[in-house]
């Protein structure tokens, strides 16, 4: 066998001749141990070997013995045939008796007998679908925001559990909420009401304090749709 390491090829012919014991028939092994040595440390000596049977009944035995660096000893049966060396990102190459092996950068062995089909690379995973676009089930909740008159913000919420109205100060804190069962609430002088107008819903907003003018938005599009100025009574 031809390799980055040579012995005696009389010696490795006949050795190689005796073990084989799929000599003559079509016979591929593409093993991919490379992520055996994952866990290895990078400049550490010769470890634990990763063994490998070949496509003619003879065994490699795999070492990482470096960054990048990788070695396959062949044996039959207790016999050392032959050794690949691997490193730098090339490839080793080896052939006798209608036997090719191959060592990857990686120290993943191929092998295969003269006359059968060489190994294929392995297929690279198809990408992952990415999930179609949804439309949003029945129920979601849909909202718009009303900026009011006294300073304060109206989230007018439409979802599963129906109508209602978040109030809340310009820094998020929330001060209350209403809906087609609670309608109104009052909060330091100014009224918040919900009120069912037929098939619509308005959202109004009354100045107590101010003597009552109020404000009337749509509940679904959070427009201003009235307004009402409270006149005042001289006696």
């Amino acid at each position: 066998m031809r390799s980055t390491r040579r012995t005696s090829r009389t010696h490795r012919r006949t050795t190689l001749r005796t073990a084989a014991v799929l000599a003559g028939a079509a016979a591929v092994l593409a093993v991919p141990v490379g992520s055996a040595f994952a866990d290895s440390s990078a400049g550490a000596g010769v470890g634990a070997p990763v063994t490998v049977r070949l496509a003619d009944g003879s065994v490699a035995k795999v070492y990482k013995t470096g960054p990048n660096r990788f070695e396959a000893d062949m044996f039959a049966g207790s016999t050392k045939l032959d050794t690949l060396v691997s490193g730098g990102g090339g490839v080793a190459y080896g052939r006798s008796d209608g036997l090719h092996v191959v060592l990857q950068p990686n120290g993943a062995v191929t092998s295969w007998m003269e006359g059968g089909e060489k190994p294929r690379p392995l297929p690279r995973p198809l990408p992952k679908p990415q999930p179609e676009p949804q439309p949003e089930p029945k129920g979601v909740a849909s909202s718009v925001r009303i900026a009011m008159p006294d300073g304060r913000i109206a989230k007018l919420i439409d979802g599963a559990g129906g109508k209602r109205a978040v109030i809340s100060l310009p820094n998020g804190e929330v001060l209350g909420a209403i809906d087609l069962r609670r309608p109104c609430v009052l909060n330091d002088g100014w009224t918040y009401k919900l009120v069912q107008d037929g098939k619509r819903v308005k959202f109004v907003v009354i100045d107590g304090r101010g003597g009552g003018n109020s404000w009337v938005y749509d509940f679904g599009s959070g427009k201003l749709v009235e307004t009402y100025v409270a006149r005042v009574v001289s006696r």
